[in-house]
């Protein structure tokens, strides 16, 4: 009579996929966010599992997840590419989560916690840092922590979550206008303001300078796009 379970070596040879599926889905993911892999770039499954050192599987299950966040475009039988940026879906990801960190900055500007202000201040310390060393893609990932530590503060690890996972569109958006003159500058610096009003237990600006910073990429969008037009959808 055959057993139920899986022999152990194939249930071995599957556990290790599902734990390389996350880890393939990362990678690929900060690398289309990057722009390392642009809009329209081919993503091949054989390559991807060479490239990853792993079975077609995961890469299979990571390409599963890049689609369900549109971050890519599946063609059956055909091929796989990184799709273009969807300027609806990056406003969607804009209106959710101003209103998610609109409500954020006023509850934590209530009661203020010292040693969350030590850890913003942190967070801005290393984005100045990474601002004169030119690395934007350091910067981006301190400007991420900077945001991750009103959610945690807050309680909302959950919503972070969220809203990273619609955020793909629009963290293109702002990697293309990252590099403009004084852009990087403009983060630090409301970043500074949003913290010194928690501090100050001032609810209203730490909305007003939030709100501000927020929109501050999608009122550069006709200038994205008449820069970058192929990698931007209709």
């Amino acid at each position: 009579m055959e057993s139920a379970h899986p022999a152990p070596r194939a249930a071995a040879r599957l556990d290790r996929a599902r734990q390389a599926a996350p880890q393939v889905f990362e990678r690929l993911r900060n690398a289309i966010i990057a722009l390392e892999l642009p809009p329209g770039a081919p993503l091949s499954r054989a390559e991807l599992a060479g490239q990853f050192g792993v079975s077609s599987t995961p890469v299979r299950d990571a390409l599963m997840r890049l689609e369900e966040e549109g971050l890519v475009d599946v063609f059956p039988q055909h091929a796989t590419v990184v799709s273009q940026i969807d300027v609806d879906r990056a406003q969607q990801a804009h209106f959710l989560r101003q209103a998610l960190e609109l409500e954020i900055v006023r509850l934590l500007a209530e009661d203020p916690d010292p040693a969350l202000i030590i850890r913003l201040d942190h967070a801005i310390a290393l984005q100045q840092q990474f601002t004169k060393a030119g690395d934007f893609e350091a910067f981006i990932a301190a400007d991420n922590d900077f945001h991750a530590e009103l959610y945690t503060a807050a309680g909302k690890q959950d919503l972070w979550m969220l809203v990273r996972s619609r955020s793909g569109h629009i963290d293109r958006l702002r990697r293309l206008h990252l590099p403009s003159p004084g852009k990087a500058q403009n983060i630090v610096r409301h970043h500074k303001l949003i913290t010194r009003a928690i501090e100050a237990k001032d609810a209203e600006a730490a909305q007003q300078h939030l709100r501000k910073h927020l929109s501050g990429t999608l009122s550069e969008l006709d200038r994205i796009r008449q820069h970058y037009p192929e990698y931007l959808s209709d």
